[in-house]
């Protein structure tokens, strides 16, 4: 009797553990937001009736047949064609047949469903960002928005400094006065302030010259290191931390962290050349031409990609005449005499661009977040091991090296061991 007591709770816990864990909870509008502009967006509107490469879907639900049809459309078109479907057939022939892309085997039913319910959820107003009463507007993100400047406080505590130093003189030499005068003594002649310094030098010659010894090697240090962790230019603008203002607010948040879009899809050259390339507005407009409206600047950032591509959003099309190239600021800079190669970093290294250039998927605005000096690059080909297990560019020096060490279980092949800090590496 108790061992029946007891299993009956243990199999009601058990199947509540397993109800609990088993439960997907249904995506939301969120994702369904994601999955439509991944897989939608570069042909259709989602809000709007503006036809694209095919037609908005606003008013698609009084469209389309009720029930599961506009689920099975999107998942596999052709076959519902090919079923003698009356209205998929009369979409495929009003759209003059043009083949639309078959997601079986790469959405589900959920992501489907996820993504008719973002198109039946008018999207929110974006935030807007504009200036406020009595400001210009004009912010740059680098620049702190409160407090006092450093130097104006330095400035400031010297000019403090000053003042008290001549009222104490003024103080001293008056008492001093009043003193002779008791004593009967003649006043003391008041010396400037230059005067009192050099007598004081004289006074303490030793103590002054061990002071001149520390601040003379002090300055040589500071020197040293100034030269040692000099930036790739002599500019302040290639410096840790350096953030421009770009042509248009692109946060790459946004972009490569919550719409999840690899970076090779924008910088395309980045596995096959040495420069990872700054993409063109056609890339841009490969989404955009669809996606209209961003989610914190509305319509006010898509517009500059328009204007620089020539493009009339109402009519879909293209005016060569009117195009308005980009002008972005280069962030990450080498000096002509560094070679730097990305596709051997990136395919052959196998590092991830995160190492360079720092969490990019968390940047609203791009900053250089390594300090890309020479010391910084050589303490990375010392520390970071070569990939030579499946990568068949070193599997001839993999053999190679194996044989020449072996026995030698403690050794780890270093970029440096493989010649990573041989001068002509980088510079030639």
């Amino acid at each position: 009797m108790k061992t029946d007591m007891c299993r009956t709770p243990l199999k009601a816990l058990i199947a509540l553990c397993f109800l609990v864990f088993s439960f997907q909870s249904p995506l939301s509008a969120q994702d369904g937001a994601k999955l439509f502009k991944q897989n939608c967006a570069v042909c259709h509107s989602a809000h709007t009736d503006q036809m694209l490469t095919g037609p908005g879907l606003k008013g698609i639900f009084d469209r389309a047949p009720k029930g599961d049809w506009l689920n099975r459309w999107i998942l596999n078109n052709e076959k519902l064609i090919k079923s003698g479907d009356a209205y998929a057939n009369q979409i495929y022939n009003k759209y003059g047949k043009a083949a639309m892309t078959v997601f079986e085997g790469q959405l589900t039913d959920k992501d489907v469903t996820a993504i008719l319910d973002y198109i039946k959820t008018p999207p929110p107003p974006p935030t807007t960002s504009g200036p406020t009463p009595g400001t210009t507007g004009v912010v740059d993100p680098g620049t702190p928005q409160a407090g006092i400047e450093p130097l104006y406080l330095i400035l400031g505590a010297v000019v403090l400094l000053a003042i008290l130093i001549g009222a104490f003189r003024s103080v001293r030499t008056s008492l001093q006065n009043s003193v002779n005068r008791v004593e009967g003594k003649e006043a003391t002649e008041e010396l400037t302030f230059w005067q009192e310094v050099k007598q004081w030098i004289n006074s303490n010659t030793r103590l002054v010259g061990v002071f001149g010894i520390i601040l003379a090697f002090m300055g040589m240090k500071s020197c040293w290191n100034a030269c040692y962790n000099i930036g790739v230019y002599y500019d302040y603008k290639t410096q840790k931390g350096y953030k421009p203002e770009q042509p248009i607010k692109f946060s790459h948040k946004l972009h490569a962290g919550d719409n999840e879009i690899a970076c090779q899809y924008c910088h395309s050259s980045v596995e096959k050349s040495r420069h990872a390339g700054i993409p063109s507005v056609n890339i841009c407009m490969n989404c955009h031409k669809g996606i209209q409206t961003g989610p914190q600047y509305g319509e006010k950032e898509i517009a500059k990609i328009y204007e620089a591509a020539g493009f009339d959003p109402k009519t879909g099309k293209y005016d060569e005449s009117k195009q308005n190239p980009l002008k972005w600021i280069k962030v990450h800079n080498l000096p002509d005499h560094v070679y730097f190669n990305h596709s051997q970093h990136v395919v052959v290294g196998k590092l991830d661009c995160a190492n360079c250039h720092g969490n990019v998927k968390e940047m609203t605005v791009a900053e250089q977040k390594s300090p890309l000096t020479m010391k910084w690059c050589i303490e990375c080909h010392r520390q970071t091991e070569v990939a030579m297990e499946g990568n068949a560019y070193y599997d001839r020096l993999h053999k190679a090296l194996k044989e020449k060490y072996k026995g030698q279980y403690d050794v780890k092949f270093t970029v440096e061991k493989i010649g990573g800090l041989e001068c002509a590496k980088c510079h030639y």
